[in-house]
């Protein structure tokens, strides 16, 4: 069934581009402007909008008179057939943030979830976050569609922007903490009085079976700098799930230390996640040692392919990076669009991480 989409759009005018993010939003623009978008053919949508200086934008911009803006008033609408959202960016990494308290079921199918996402004719996302009622006695519920309509366990990334969003439908102040039911678990993110969000990611499973891998264990029960085979080329991996699945590289068999920024991402990602030693298929993670405390790391993600931030893979990448003897339980990660602070506690064997969250702009669809 076509899905017809109108759009009105409230940015959060910033003079910081996509790598800085320790602004805030200082005053707001508001545009309006109709978008047209078929189940069966692709068709341009116009959209009028303002956003931040360096961030991809769609079309054709008109801005009209700044007025006064509520991110509140927004945020408490409840219209019929109208779908409220906002969006965020954890690092690049971003997100569709819909409100779904009112209801277990996400508002929107993974079609349209697909649609939404496509950066072309869409609104563009790396995935769509849903904020559902809480079960199992926690405070709320995370459900994510990714990109390409598939429903992964848990988003480093994304469950930041989770915090933030409903510390703003809340419209809670100051430090917060609250417990999220996500298909990995219990995850506890807490927002910092810098408005930083930390993580209680939990802790890293390690069995091959469970991860999942068919690659054979050769560590205890886990899989570790192992050789695996792709189109030819043998590369050093460590398995690792945070709830969802890990593959973690520092090298090839040829080549002792990998260089990154030297990558084909769009030719080996895919070969990776779809690598017949995944049956769940797999996150990817590419990671330069710059000192044990110092990672670099790209990453292809399962189900939204080469993205500017993984919090779950920069978690991943620690614990592999320790299991492997080659960085300390505490390091930076730098991703393509900015650092994450991971620290693997020996004391719980908990897996800590601490990122920003930042909202991109507030908009709504009729559905």
């Amino acid at each position: 069934m076509p899905m017809a989409i109108a759009a009105a759009i409230t940015l959060p005018f910033t003079t910081v581009c996509r790598r800085s993010l320790s602004c805030s939003s200082f005053s707001s623009f508001r545009s309006s402007s109709s978008l047209f978008l078929q189940s069966d053919t692709h068709q341009p949508l116009p959209i009028s909008a303002v956003r931040k200086p360096n961030s991809r934008i769609f079309a054709s911009m008109s801005i009209e008179a700044p007025e006064k803006f509520s991110p509140d008033s927004f945020l408490d609408r409840r219209e019929s057939g109208i779908l409220h959202f906002v969006k965020y960016h954890g690092l690049g990494n971003d997100f569709i943030l819909v409100d779904n308290r009112d209801s277990v079921e996400p508002k929107i199918t993974p079609d349209q979830a697909v649609k939404l996402c496509d950066r072309n004719f869409g609104i563009g996302a790396d995935g769509v976050i849903f904020a559902l009622p809480g079960i199992n006695g926690t405070d709320y519920t995370m459900r994510i569609f990714n990109s390409d309509g598939s429903e992964p366990e848990m988003c480093g990334n994304g469950v930041r922007c989770f915090a933030r969003f409903i510390a703003e439908l809340e419209n809670l102040q100051g430090k917060q903490s609250f417990t999220v039911h996500t298909g990995a678990g219990l995850i506890v993110p807490e927002i910092q009085d810098d408005g930083k969000v930390r993580v209680d990611m939990g802790e890293p499973i390690l069995k091959a079976s469970d991860v999942p891998t068919k690659l054979p264990a050769n560590k205890d029960q886990s899989v570790v700098r192992s050789k695996l085979d792709v189109d030819g080329i043998t590369w050093n991996v460590t398995c690792v799930s945070m709830g969802n699945p890990h593959c973690v590289t520092f090298a090839t068999e040829a080549s002792q230390d990998l260089q990154v920024d030297e990558l084909n991402l769009a030719e080996i990602g895919p070969k990776f996640e779809h690598h017949v030693m995944f049956p769940a298929r797999t996150n990817t993670e590419f990671v330069q040692v710059l000192s044990p405390k110092h990672l670099k790391m790209r990453v292809w993600e399962r189900g939204a392919g080469a993205t500017l931030a993984c919090g779950t893979g920069a978690c991943a990448a620690v614990v592999a990076a320790v299991l492997e003897g080659r960085a300390g339980r505490s390091c930076t990660v730098d991703l393509p669009g900015g650092p994450l602070d991971i620290e693997w506690r020996e004391e719980d064997n908990h897996i800590y991480m601490t990122g920003p969250a930042e909202v991109v702009f507030y908009g709504s669809i009729p559905l």
